[in-house]
């Protein structure tokens, strides 16, 4: 099959769940013997050159149109006021992107236009509403995340009642937009059982295929010559996404005062991209800010126990299946593990609240927490759910189901 990927970021490099989520697609694909095409939105954020991707070989093709989404305050207030869609979505709609988009349908032959999330639904509308879509193509959306949920939970755990109100108004329209533009695909790939739930409750028709996100398990493979640091716990994900922000400021305020008073050798230590600078200011508490890392396998494997303190969020946290893969044991919360399948106290532990979390780290402490055959089950769990070859098998059992029999269309 020829996959046209229409994706709102380069998916490189891999320092994010973000870029790994659509990477890992692109790549599972590819090695199972599919063409790509990915058409990315080239942001100030992420941008990249048109060869980044050259090392996936002959049958990927990287186009790129670049977009200015930077947050501009006065573009955000004329949104609020006059516009009914959502500015997290609005910043990525560009003439540039649809005329480039019908100038690759109207040249190739696609059996498959694969959107990758919300962020760029729209634009596969606009061909609806067009009538651009090519006879025989089919339409998937890859939902990564159900936005306005991630939305909704922020608001709901936020004190400042003005910021509150302001989190819920865009939960409302990203709620009211995704209704309206998510069911418009021949067929939707899901990340977690809530997510098709969710969905659902959206209005999108069947199918909907649960397809999680994915692990590339060479990469992340446990190093018996590496022994973790005695006594370590470790964070690790983009800290300019809020909810993993909010959570590392919850572990920090409401966790590690007391765990530290009481377990003083124990140390902390957190990595991620965009670390604001007030947690880059020295300690004295045992925890240790890393700032951004070049491998994320290689930081995990220097520490012991994996922590996961998010409170918000959607989708699926990448960051646990690769930490998985590697044999960790991991505390999490419950909402941290939504939608991963995991088992509390086989392959992970899940608690909630300040004092559930301190009651697992004197645990792990002392040694009474199985770190060992935690991990263990937790590098199978990976394995066996989460390999990329098993994730591209869903994606291309979903195709099958929606690709019309007989030969491609040629291009004219």
């Amino acid at each position: 099959m020829h996959i046209l990927q229409v994706s709102p970021r380069v998916p490189f490099p891999l320092h994010d769940g973000g870029a790994i989520g659509i990477y890992n697609i692109t790549a599972g694909l590819l090695r199972a013997g599919h063409r790509v095409t990915m058409l990315a939105i080239n942001t100030p954020k992420h941008h990249q050159s048109a060869d980044v991707l050259a090392h996936l070989g002959p049958n990927f093709r990287l186009v790129t149109v670049d977009v200015d989404t930077r947050l501009k305050p006065l573009w955000a207030l004329a949104n609020l006021l006059f516009s009914g869609k959502p500015y997290n979505v609005a910043r990525f709609i560009s003439g540039d992107v649809t005329s480039v988009l019908v100038s690759l349908l109207r040249s190739e032959a696609f059996d498959v236009i694969q959107f990758e999330g919300t962020f760029v639904a729209w634009y596969n509308e606009w061909l609806n509403a067009e009538g651009l879509t090519p006879k025989g193509v089919v339409k998937v959306l890859r939902a990564h995340n159900i936005e306005y949920v991630i939305w909704e939970r922020l608001a709901k755990g936020e004190s400042n009642p003005l910021k509150r109100w302001y989190l819920n108004h865009l939960a409302g329209r990203m709620q009211q937009f995704e209704q309206k533009y998510l069911g418009r695909f021949d067929g939707v790939a899901a990340i977690t059982e809530e997510d098709i739930t969710r969905l659902k409750e959206l209005g999108c028709p069947e199918p909907i295929a649960l397809i999680p996100a994915a692990v590339e398990m060479d990469s992340f493979q446990p190093d018996p010559t590496i022994q973790p640091r005695l006594r370590s716990v470790f964070m690790i994900g983009s800290l300019n996404w809020l909810p993993n922000l909010e959570g590392l400021d919850w572990l920090l305020r409401e966790v590690w005062p007391a765990v530290h008073a009481e377990l003083p050798e124990l140390e902390l230590h957190v990595a991620g991209t965009g670390t604001p600078p007030h947690l880059l200011a020295p300690r004295t508490d045992n925890v240790f800010i890393h700032g951004f890392v070049n491998s994320a396998a290689a930081f995990m494997r220097q520490y012991d126990l994996m922590l996961v303190p998010l409170l918000s969020g959607g989708g699926m946290r990448v960051k646990i299946i690769e930490g998985m893969a590697l044999g960790k044991a991991i505390l999490s919360t419950g909402l941290g593990a939504e939608g991963i399948a995991v088992r509390d106290g086989h392959d992970v532990v899940l608690r909630d609240g300040a004092p559930a979390w301190q009651a697992t780290l004197r645990d792990y402490y002392h040694g009474r927490l199985p770190v060992g055959p935690l991990g263990a089950a937790a590098a199978r769990t990976a394995a066996d759910v989460y390999a990329n070859g098993r994730v591209t098998q869903r994606f291309e059992a979903l195709y099958a189901q929606l690709v019309p029999a007989g030969p491609l269309p040629q291009a004219g």
